[in-house]
């Protein structure tokens, strides 16, 4: 599955035509907002809990980049400590009308944490919830195996 969320936070789509900063930073964000639509899938439809194991290992990849980024043991841990408070932001906050049934993308929440110096314009805001929505129904369409073992076609 992490192999898949970082094929998404890959995506030209978001470089190109949204204009986000190509960074290590920029790419966990993404990760995040993806990996939290598939939790949010898997509470939605009462599956069982998500394997620990899956998201264990997630962070420990983040974890692993991080240190050959040349972070030492105290840098990585401080980070990772930042990271896993903003994963939780995210998944706590990422849609915007959890008591419908419906899935609104929080652009806001999006633009917090990868439009720092600007926000998008009116056109990108719509792109991007677009995006973020019609990842979700796809997901939701999944069988919980399917997710956890990353066949994700979007």
């Amino acid at each position: 599955m992490y192999n898949k969320l970082v094929e998404f936070s890959r995506k030209i789509f978001f470089y190109e035509d949204i204009k986000l900063e190509d960074t290590a930073e920029t790419r966990v964000y993404l990760i995040f907002f993806h990996f939290s639509i598939i939790l949010k899938v898997f509470k939605v439809k009462s599956y069982s809990n998500f394997p620990q194991n899956i998201y264990d290992n997630i962070f420990q990849n983040i974890e692993y980049h991080l240190r050959e980024l040349g972070l030492g043991d105290v840098s990585v841990n401080k980070k990772m400590k930042v990271l896993n408070q903003c994963f939780y932001d995210i998944l706590l906050k990422i849609d915007q009308n959890s008591k419908s049934d419906n899935f609104n993308f929080n652009i806001g929440l999006f633009e917090y944490y990868l439009c720092k110096n600007s926000k998008l314009n009116n056109s990108k805001r719509e792109i991007v919830s677009n995006y973020f929505e019609n990842y979700y129904k796809i997901c939701f369409e999944l069988k919980s195996e399917s997710m956890i073992e990353g066949h994700i076609n979007y």
